[in-house]
């Protein structure tokens, strides 16, 4: 759609609040936003100049769009996250679920277990969680053990299973750790209240099941029975030591949400936390990556904390952020804290965002270096399914030219085999057949040579070479495949040097990875290699040149007495410093005459381009 096409129903679009909606000449929803006044919202990216590179690409693909009147923001915002959530347009921020958090389950069975798991299976049973880290949950189900008795069998309890005795108690009903549901000594109404005390212990409701303890504290005492409440009472010891330990504020603080975001250049980072009895008893941070420069931070947390409320199943009546923003549920009071306890939760989670930056961008830095091999095959499937090809490709090489001023042409390859880099099958190449500096046709000849090669040999081939050039570089690439015959036996992109982006022979619009995507850093990592490796060898080139181009020069002195001479004496500036009877040591009388001539003679010799390492 283009400005003069938007300007015929620009009209129509009404100045109320609401939601708009972009499809494509496909029918594809692009892009959902919200807006106080929808025909100024719309009309701003027609209108104006757009320095985004992905708001150009989305207004280029409006074929059609639809709008939605609403009686408030707050009802737009619903609309949006509703219509978000559903189909997930690709150039609204993503907002993933990810499954390998771990879970407590409280699995639907008589006289349910309660356990650690990383699946979620829809069969009825009761997740909680997810939690950030397995250490937090290892820890929980500890606390849980220590002063909540539960079984731990696999032991099908069904009542008529009880009731025709199976079962005997095992171990665990004798150290006190289950009541024995297998023989019938507890009721399901009291395991359903154990399970009920766990619920509160995982929610962070320590208090509840501190005040359940006491009553049955207080119970055993009156019947006299002082050792059972002695053993109670040390696990209301427990839990308040627990208690002390997480507890960051005000313990009154109670169901109370924290919120803040923080954003670079290309990423959104939102911390969330929840606070209970004054204990942080989940955080996670989150990345989202940029789509579109007319995103405001406010919408952002607005549809992340909505989000991660709902992931975290939230019962918060107060959400603390520091702006405005929107949340599903009106009866949830929304607090921009200047000072106080409020103000300390915020802080806090403010610094765990900018710590969990910090943490990836040194991990973006790393690029893949840590990445374990089944988070490899993700990635390379991820660039399979981007560039669209044909095959996993395990085996990835990329080609670069490099010269210096004009001089010293040379070439580099590196393979990759599985996301990482195999040193020992990277190649340089001088070029031979090409004169002068052209990068197009050395590219060309360094692509037919590496694969003429692999031909004669009966190698196997790559399933991606990426070609560090522009399209001109790519071309030549091409045509040497072509006159080897492997067309369509291997896939070949250029890599744009500035925008990083990927192309294919003949296409007009490149395709632009996600910035913090990991098929994008493996690309960027493969780059830089070749880019090390690619200097590298250039520069020992240069050296070479630079050294043997004097030595060389002198008449009757050849290669091999130069390369002696440098590998003794380390350089030409050392060697001018020698007498003859030094240099006869190393190359024979006659030669070490020559040198010496050469360098002491009263008329001085032609300069070298180089004399020092």
């Amino acid at each position: 759609m283009t400005k003069e096409d938007f300007s015929k129903i620009a009209q129509s679009i009404p100045h109320q609040p609401g939601c708009y909606k972009y499809y494509s000449k496909e029918q594809e929803l692009l892009y959902v936003g919200k807006a106080k006044d929808l025909r100024k919202r719309v009309s701003s990216y027609f209108n104006k100049n757009l320095d985004n590179f992905k708001t150009r690409k989305l207004v280029s693909l409006i074929h059609a769009l639809d709008f939605t009147v609403t009686d408030s923001e707050h009802d737009a915002f619903l609309l949006e996250n509703s219509l978000i959530k559903h189909y997930q347009p690709r150039f609204n921020i993503s907002l993933k679920d990810d499954k390998s958090y771990p879970f407590i389950v409280i699995k639907k069975e008589p006289f349910p277990r309660v356990f650690f798991t990383r699946r979620v299976i829809r069969d009825g049973s009761e997740y909680l969680g997810p939690f950030t880290g397995l250490m937090r949950v290892k820890e929980l189900l500890e606390l849980v053990k220590q002063n909540i008795p539960l079984r731990t069998c696999n032991l099908n309890l069904t009542p008529a299973n009880i009731k025709k005795g199976k079962f005997k108690v095992c171990l665990e009903y004798h150290l006190g750790n289950c009541k024995g549901p297998c023989e019938g000594f507890q009721t399901e109404e009291d395991y359903k209240e154990s399970l009920q005390q766990v619920r509160h212990v995982l929610k962070g409701n320590i208090n509840d099941v501190i005040k359940h303890l006491k009553t049955e504290m207080n119970a055993y005492a009156t019947d006299l029975q002082f050792e059972k409440a002695q053993i109670v009472k040390k696990k209301i010891e427990s839990l308040h030591s627990y208690q002390s330990r997480s507890a960051v504020v005000n313990p009154r603080l109670d169901n109370v949400d924290v919120a803040s975001i923080l954003a670079d250049e290309h990423c959104y980072y939102v911390n969330y936390m929840m606070v209970s009895g004054g204990s942080v008893v989940h955080s996670n941070t989150i990345q989202i990556e940029k789509q579109l420069d007319e995103e405001e931070e406010s919408d952002v947390l607005s549809l992340a904390l909505d989000n991660l409320m709902d992931k975290y199943q939230s019962q918060a009546l107060e959400v603390v952020v520091p702006m405005p923003v929107d949340v599903t549920d009106t009866g949830i009071k929304v607090t921009i804290p200047k000072a106080g306890d409020k103000k300390q939760l915020l802080d806090l989670s403010i610094k765990n965002a900018q710590i969990f930056m910090q943490e990836m961008r040194r991990k973006s830095t790393l690029l893949l270096t840590q990445q374990t091999k089944d988070s490899t095959f993700q990635v390379l499937e991820e660039l399979q399914e981007a560039l669209y090809l044909q095959e996993i490709p395990t085996h990835i090489e990329c080609f670069d030219n490099s010269n210096f001023q004009g001089a010293y042409p040379v070439a580099a390859m590196v393979l990759f085999r599985n996301g990482m880099p195999a040193n020992k099958e990277y190649r340089h190449y001088h070029i031979k057949t090409v004169e002068g500096i052209n990068d197009f046709a050395s590219m060309g000849e360094v692509v037919y040579r590496r694969y003429k090669r692999l031909m004669d040999e009966a190698q196997p081939l790559p399933q991606l070479v990426i070609i560090d050039g522009g399209k001109g570089q790519l071309s030549s690439a091409m045509e040497s495949i072509e006159r080897l015959g492997l067309t369509g036996r291997m896939t070949l992109v250029g890599l744009a040097k500035r925008e990083e982006s990927l192309f294919f022979s003949g296409d007009s619009e490149p395709i632009q990875l996600s910035f913090s995507a990991p098929a994008h850093l493996l690309i960027r990592r493969i780059r830089d290699e070749v880019h090390r490796f690619g200097i590298t060898f250039h520069r020992q080139v240069r050296s070479k040149g630079t050294f043997k181009n004097e030595l060389e020069g002198i008449p009757g002195i050849g290669e091999s007495t130069a390369t002696q001479l440098l590998k003794e004496f380390r350089s030409v500036k050392n060697i001018k410093t020698l007498t003859e009877r030094e240099l006869t040591k190393v190359i024979g009388a006659s030669k070490a005459r020559v040198v010496w001539n050469y360098f002491n003679s009263p008329t001085p010799p032609p300069q070298g381009e180089g004399d020092v390492i």
